[in-house]
């Protein structure tokens, strides 16, 4: 599928070609849509490198490096890119390349804040910057990037950054420490200095300095939380760690493996868990016995799943729904031996929120003709998943024949061509019972066309 005709943003087409044409902002956008400048779409992530991102160079050659920092900036921000890692490579691009100009190179490093919104997307940025500039004989931590990351520290509010360094400390081969350092960041804000203290010194530096003094009431909240986290990375006692979970907030990633395995810590970790987070960890609770049917917190959950509003304001896609229903029914993992009973509150409740999630997904506007090949097994997994091919046509037929108004779904194998009827009332369980049922109806032989069968022969 082509990114959506409403889509066009600043990059604006060239005017005296075909609308069909496959012109060079075309293949930007799909590279930024997802990390390929082809109409294919593949769910394996491929390394990406300027051999990719030819239609990137030849925006900047050809003097349009602003537009190219505007799409990248517009469509991530709007949530249009399948995964996040092209739409920061391009910005490394954009930011490091010789081709681009010194006010393309300033605006691609202004946008670093709006783009990283976490730090896993910043550390992928500046690996991106580092790997692009082996073979060149210049320096990688020039003004503008020093400037960019220290942005990126200093413009947070500082309790939310004291939560952000806690619960994603490194990735991509960097870390906070190694950003701070490098950028030769100068707080602004006394909290912020109490943060970068205690990334670059550790706790006990931060101690001495804070412990006894006098301080704002902002860092003073910073302080707390910082020893709160602190006490649950070192704390045995179960009951001490939840209480700083629900006092603090504390998150799964900031609490220590061992504590993990138990069922309270989860229990506590529950109440405020991201409805993505909640999604993914499902099985691991059921396993957990923290899920068990009948209990308050599988009513919870089920609350949580279906919450029209919270599921919008998370923009969770019908998709991630269905992949995180179809991982729960299995009651396995797709690795190691954890093992559990699908609970039926929870299978209906993700059931429900899948079709609460199709007023997440915005309308192209676009005619569509979907084609669902019936003719292979339909048992089979769908590449880079766990999920059977029949469940993924199935989902994505479903949303597409919803959200678009114009839109038609055919299945084919090697006999004939019919429809697939999908309507307002049509459940993904039916449009799955459509799609086997013809895989398994036999296919009508050349003799047997246009031959009268007797009616006992019929019988």
């Amino acid at each position: 599928m082509e990114p959506s005709s409403q889509d066009q943003g600043p990059v604006s087409p060239e005017t005296t070609e075909s609308p069909w044409a496959v012109t060079e902002s075309l293949r930007l956008r799909r590279f930024l849509c997802y990390g390929s400048e082809s109409a294919t779409y593949s769910t394996r992530e491929r390394a990406l490198g300027p051999e990719c991102t030819l239609a990137l160079m030849e925006l900047l050659e050809s003097g349009r490096g602003a537009e190219v920092v505007e799409e990248v900036r517009r469509l991530s921000l709007e949530g249009k890119t399948v995964r996040p890692n092209p739409a920061l490579f391009a910005l490394a691009f954009c930011s490091h390349s010789e081709r681009s100009d010194p006010g393309v190179k300033q605006a691609a490093l202004r946008a670093v804040h709006d783009l990283c919104r976490a730090p896993g997307q910043l550390f992928t940025f500046i690996q991106f910057r580092k790997e692009l500039k082996d073979g060149h004989h210049c320096g990688m931590w020039g003004r503008g990037l020093r400037r960019a990351v220290s942005d990126w520290y200093n413009k947070q509010d500082a309790l939310t950054l004291a939560h952000t360094v806690t619960r994603c400390k490194h990735r991509a081969g960097w870390s906070h420490q190694d950003l701070l350092r490098l950028s030769h960041m100068k707080p602004t804000s006394d909290a912020i200095a109490l943060i970068s203290k205690y990334v670059t010194k550790g706790w006990k530096v931060v101690q001495e300095m804070y412990g006894d003094k006098e301080n704002s009431e902002e860092v003073m909240k910073v302080f707390a939380y910082l020893e709160a986290v602190e006490k649950a990375k070192h704390s045995n006692d179960e009951q001490e760690v939840v209480h700083l979970i629900e006092e603090y907030r504390l998150d799964r990633e900031q609490i220590l493996t061992n504590h993990l395995k138990s069922k309270e810590v989860w229990k506590a970790l529950l109440k405020e868990m991201p409805v993505v987070a909640l999604l993914r960890h499902l099985g691991k609770m059921t396993a957990d016995k923290v899920l068990s049917p009948g209990t308050p917190e599988v009513t919870a959950v089920c609350e949580r799943i279906q919450d029209e509003q919270g599921l919008t304001k998370a923009k969770t896609h019908p998709f991630s729904v269905m992949v995180a229903s179809e991982n729960y029914k299995r009651g396995h993992g797709k690795r190691g031996k954890l093992k559990w009973e699908p609970n039926r509150d929870i299978i209906q409740a993700l059931d429900s929120a899948f079709y609460k999630c199709l007023s997440n997904v915005e309308p192209t506007g676009k005619r569509f003709v979907i084609g669902l090949d019936v003719s292979a097994s339909l048992s089979s997994l769908a590449l880079g998943s766990g999920v059977s091919s029949v469940a993924v046509a199935a989902a994505m037929s479903t949303v597409i024949a919803r959200v678009e108004a114009e839109a038609e779904v055919l299945m084919f194998s090697e006999g004939a061509v019919v429809p697939c009827v999908i309507t307002e009332d049509t459940s993904m369980i039916q449009v799955t019972a459509q799609l086997v049922q013809k895989a398994e109806q036999p296919e009508e032989t050349s003799t047997d066309k246009g031959k009268t069968h007797h009616p006992s022969e019929r019988q």
